[in-house]
């Protein structure tokens, strides 16, 4: 047998776990309608992050407080391909998302129309579970680009 690289392997799950994210959705939305999938996939993604949270922050050996937050953030949207930047405000991080695959897979599939809504409430969901993973830290979704906005912007403070 032929061995794949630690890359290959990387990449196999990657698209496996983006796959399976987005056809369960569209299972569930075939059977149940497209509200009772929003619905259901907002209770996933309550608790999805935060076992995402704990192990990167294990793995990591990431302190509680924002700068572990901050690690723990720019770990996450590298290992799912997003590009971004990130920027310490004050007490406070900001990363600005320049592409986001998630918002492409919407557009890809044909279901750029619900990536709005979607978006909206799931990545305030995620990102929320995230901050209060690390301490009593609030996050605000200033920009999106499933809005027209050419980026998202990503706000975390105290």
């Amino acid at each position: 047998m032929k061995e794949l690289t630690y890359k290959q392997i990387a990449a196999y799950f990657h698209r496996s776990y983006a796959a399976a994210d987005g056809l369960w959705f569209m299972k569930v939305e075939e059977k149940c309608g497209f509200e009772t999938a929003l619905e259901i996939d907002d209770q996933v993604w309550k608790v999805l992050p935060k076992i995402q949270a704990r192990m990167l922050k294990s793995m990591l050996l990431l302190d509680e407080g924002m700068e572990g937050l901050g690690e723990g953030i720019e770990a996450r949207l590298a290992l799912e391909g997003f590009e971004f930047e990130a920027e310490k405000e004050n007490s406070g991080l900001k990363f600005f998302i320049k592409r986001c695959p998630w918002h492409e897979l919407m557009v890809k599939s044909g279901r750029e129309h619900l990536s709005e809504k979607v978006s909206s409430l799931i990545c305030r969901e995620e990102n929320s579970v995230w901050a209060s993973e690390f301490g009593d830290i609030n996050f605000e979704l200033d920009e999106q680009i499933c809005k027209g906005s050419k980026r998202c912007v990503l706000s975390f403070g105290l």
